[in-house]
């Protein structure tokens, strides 16, 4: 079996840089964006619990219920 060569010339080209655009496939931005979407939500929850207990220890019971009311939307 022949091996294959790949053989390249490089020569000063004179004109504008030419950009080359590879598009990223769909599954692999899909991907990312889930893993972002997930990441984002279970920091927000954390952070709501947080303030959550914070407003318990401190007795402030409308920021309890603001929070609370915000809290739901993540069960």
């Amino acid at each position: 079996m022949k091996k294959q060569l790949t053989s390249y010339q490089l020569v000063c080209y004179v004109g504008e840089p030419l950009k080359a655009i590879r598009e990223i496939p769909f599954e692999m931005k899909l991907t990312a964006r889930l893993i972002l979407d997930e990441l984002c939500q279970s920091w927000n929850k954390a952070r709501l619990e947080g303030m959550i207990d914070e407003a318990l220890i401190s007795g402030d019971r409308d920021s309890f219920m603001e929070l609370s009311e915000k809290y739901r939307e993540y069960k």
